[in-house]
């Protein structure tokens, strides 16, 4: 039905633009109150901005720009957030969410992303995919900030059941952001009857991670999903195999108390892959990010787009360590030099 009507209108779209617009203006009184109107509309308006001359488009554009409520209350309360007041940032965003009207919501054509780079949608078409058309959210409305900020922000106020629903929206957004999917494990380490969903979302967020730091994060949740299982060998082993990714305090403090409970028991590195190995958890970075890392540097190392080919070889170093991409790192900013 929605597909026939689209098609419908755009057939009867001609030459003249002014006429195009009065035309598709005429549609959305007609469909107001169809039972596909907010999609339909939604599609018209695509439409009537292609019928815009280039000047209108840009003075769209600039109107837009100084108008944006989402990026100004973020910038607003960033500074409170970076120096640990959130007080008053969550009482600034508790107001503005009491009349925000919420955009880029999904209809039932349409689903709404933002990925913060092509490795996160390439991530996210191999395993969650869409089920609608893709539509994406332009980088001037941070709405997945927004969310994420307010979900942080409420959980540090431990009001659980609505930190959980924001960050909830926040990954609807981006579905394969480990930063996220951690956060809001958070919630599930201290607001459960159950640790079941906090391994499964750690699990989720381990495979999708792309930084050392966030895959550090995830074995030190294993750890602690281990220890509440009272599986301390097993605990020990994610702690220590952490360590390879991120030298943190939080490891080193969790292996000394393991230690002082059981018998001072010491692993090899090579005996916590193992124990690692045995209980099917994924060892190190995800191959398939490892793989699709490597198709964007060779895209872009073929296409000459040096910024974006180190900005990826940078992110493979960090997760592999290897000469090979170090020596590419080198050769790359030499170009940019020159």
């Amino acid at each position: 039905m929605y597909e026939k009507i689209i098609t419908e209108i755009k057939s009867n779209l001609g030459e003249n633009k002014d006429l195009n617009r009065q035309y598709l203006s005429s549609q959305i009184e007609i469909y107001k109150d169809h039972p596909y109107n907010k999609e339909i509309i939604r599609e018209i308006s695509r439409l009537m901005w292609d019928c815009l001359s280039e000047d209108e488009k840009q003075e769209f554009i600039e109107i837009s720009e100084r108008e944006n409520p989402i990026l100004d209350i973020l910038n607003d309360i960033y500074y409170d957030i970076e120096n640990g007041n959130y007080e008053t940032p969550l009482k600034e965003l508790d107001e503005f969410m009491k009349t925000f009207p919420g955009m880029f919501e999904d209809d039932k054509v349409s689903e709404y992303h933002y990925f913060t780079n092509p490795l996160e949608e390439l991530i996210f078409r191999k395993y969650i995919g869409t089920k609608k058309e893709l539509r994406y959210i332009p980088e001037n409305q941070p709405l997945l900030d927004l969310y994420y900020v307010y979900g942080f922000l409420l959980l540090e106020d431990q009001q659980y059941d609505r930190a959980e629903e924001y960050l909830k929206k926040a990954i609807k957004i981006n579905p394969v952001s480990s930063r996220i999917i951690l956060e809001l494990t958070e919630i599930y380490k201290v607001h459960t009857y159950t640790f079941n969903e906090y391994a499964i979302r750690t699990s989720d967020a381990l495979k999708y991670a792309y930084y050392p730091q966030d895959i550090a994060r995830c074995y030190r949740n294993l750890g602690y999903y281990y220890v509440e299982e009272n599986d301390m060998k097993t605990a020990m082993a994610l702690y220590i195999y952490s360590m390879e990714y991120e030298a943190s305090p939080l490891a080193y403090a969790e292996i000394k108390f393991i230690q002082s409970k059981n018998d001072d028991i010491e692993l090899t590195l090579k005996e916590c892959i193992e124990i690692i190995e045995g209980k099917n958890i994924q060892l190190g970075p995800n191959p398939f990010v490892v793989d699709a890392l490597n198709e964007l540097i060779g895209e872009y190392d073929k296409n000459k787009l040096y910024n974006q080919l180190l900005y990826f070889l940078e992110l493979k170093f960090d997760l592999t360590n290897d000469n090979e991409t170090l020596e590419k790192i080198g050769e790359t900013r030499k170009k940019l030099e020159n």
